[in-house]
This record gives C-alpha cells, sequence and structure tokens, in this order.
C-alpha cells in the first residue's frame, strides 16, 4: 500500500517503515526498504550476516535515525522525534534482545530482569514479583539471586530476554535473541517468546539468519545487501518449527 509522504501511515499497522536509506561510513547498509507490521504480528526480518538486518531494527526502534526515509509507531513520526524523546519512546513502549547480554554485573539476575519497571517508577515488591515471574518462565528461577558472572552463557541470555518481556513492550526487537544458545535452549527460549506475544498481542521484530527460527513467525521480509526482496510467506506452522528445532 502506497501511502503519500506526508500522511500517517494506515491504522491498523503498529509499525511502519517508508524508503529507509543508511549508510555507516559511507557503505550503504540501507537502500529503499519499507515495511509495515501490524499489531501482534511476529515478523522475521531474514537475510544472510551482513545483509542489513540488524541497521533496520536499529531505525525501526530508534535508535539510529535513517539518513532518508520515514518510520512511524503508531502513526507518531519516530524519524523527526528529537533524541530524549527517542529514548523515552524506547524506554516506554519498546524492548531489544540481542545477541548478547548486556547485563549490569553488580546486579543479581532479578535485579537486572526488574532494572527497566524500576526505571519507570514501578514499586521495588511489584517489579520484583514480576521480574521473577519471568525469569521463572524462561525457567530460571533457580538463580535469581546471582550475578551474572556466576551464570552460564545461556543462562544470561535467559535473563535478557526476561527482562524484555517483563516490561510488557508493545513491540519486541529480537536481534538474533537465541544465537549464543544450544538448539535445545533455543527451542524453549523461542517457544517461551511465541508463546508470550501471542497471548499478549505482542508485536515482534525478529531478525534471523536461520530459517527454522523465521518459521515461527506470521511472515519473514528478506534483505539482501540492504535491499529488501518480494516479501515471502512463513512455510509450515508454529507448532511443526518448535517441533523441528527441539529435534
Amino acid at each position: 500500500m502506497v501511502v503519500p509522504p506526508d500522511n500517517a501511515p494506515p491504522d491498523n499497522d503498529v509499525l511502519w517503515a517508508r524508503s529507509l536509506h543508511h549508510a555507516h561510513e559511507g557503505s550503504p547498509a540501507l537502500v529503499d526498504v519499507s515495511l509495515a507490521v501490524r499489531e501482534g504480528e511476529i515478523l522475521a526480518v531474514t537475510g544472510p550476516r551482513g545483509s542489513g538486518k540488524t541497521t533496520l531494527l536499529n531505525c525501526l526502534s530508534g535508535h539510529l535515525v535513517p539518513d532518508d526515509g520515514e518510520v512511524w509507531f503508531n502513526s507518531v513520526p519516530v524519524h523527526t522525534m528529537g533524541a530524549l524523546t527517542r529514548e523515552r519512546l524506547r524506554r516506554d513502549r519498546f524492548a531489544w534482545i540481542s545477541s548478547s547480554p548486556d547485563l549490569v554485573p553488580e546486579l543479581t539476575a532479578w535485579e537486572n530482569t526488574a532494572l527497566p519497571l524500576l526505571l519507570r517508577g514501578e514499586g521495588h515488591k511489584a517489579a520484583k514479583a514480576t521480574a521473577v515471574e519471568w525469569l521463572e518462565r524462561l525457567d530460571i528461577g533457580a538463580v535469581a539471586r546471582k550475578r551474572p558472572a556466576a551464570l552460564l552463557q545461556a543462562q544470561r541470555q535467559r535473563v535478557a530476554i526476561a527482562r524484555a518481556l517483563a516490561t510488557a513492550p508493545s513491540v519486541l526487537f529480537a536481534d538474533e535473541p537465541t544465537a549464543p544458545l544450544h538448539r535445545s535452549d533455543a527451542a524453549q527460549v523461542l517457544r517461551t517468546l511465541t508463546t508470550a506475544a501471542r497471548s499478549h498481542s505482542l508485536t515482534v521484530v525478529l531478525a534471523t539468519h536461520d530459517p527454522e527460527v523465521a518459521a515461527l513467525a506470521d511472515r519473514a521480509v528478506p534483505l539482501l545487501d540492504g535491499r529488501r526482496a518480494a516479501s515471502a510467506p512463513v512455510a509450515g506452522t508454529e507448532g511443526r518449527a518448535a517441533c523441528s528445532l527441539s529435534a
């Protein structure tokens, strides 16, 4: 659907981007990329490493301002926001999971998970309860009082995922979230992510180069050399994909 540049995107798209261009030190990372994400949709952004997936997620989430093009969230232009407004948007409405957990070493697992809630002003008791609940859902409730240095890599990654889900974001950006996990761990974490997304009408933008991970999404947008190829339906069902991952 083509939308005039001066108009907001359709109301049923929670996230919308038009003609994004971005370069890193003169090297094109995104070239004329457009997409729309519906509320409650799990969208996979696929492609090999270096195809522009991370740059696209950074532009959509307000971490980066594109060199050219538009990004809208709930009919509000993200690309024209100032730095502080974009920071508040990321804190209050978005969440991010990367391939390597970025935990505060001095804090325990539950404190790391609760930190975004506390920064929002939520009470200590409620934030802790929410944090512990998500750690238990991810099967790491037993390490809630341990600091990151005492955790395995897979456990640290689950803490980072719990931290993102605990905030109940409108949009969750996941950049290769299971990259450091073993296959069985990845399958369990992905099932948790997709179940939480569908039960809470959470919109997820998931970057991955793994077709089995992409198969958990509703739809895939492939990138190659910073350009978008035709949108692709995801083959199979969530159940079959989860079984395949856990095989």
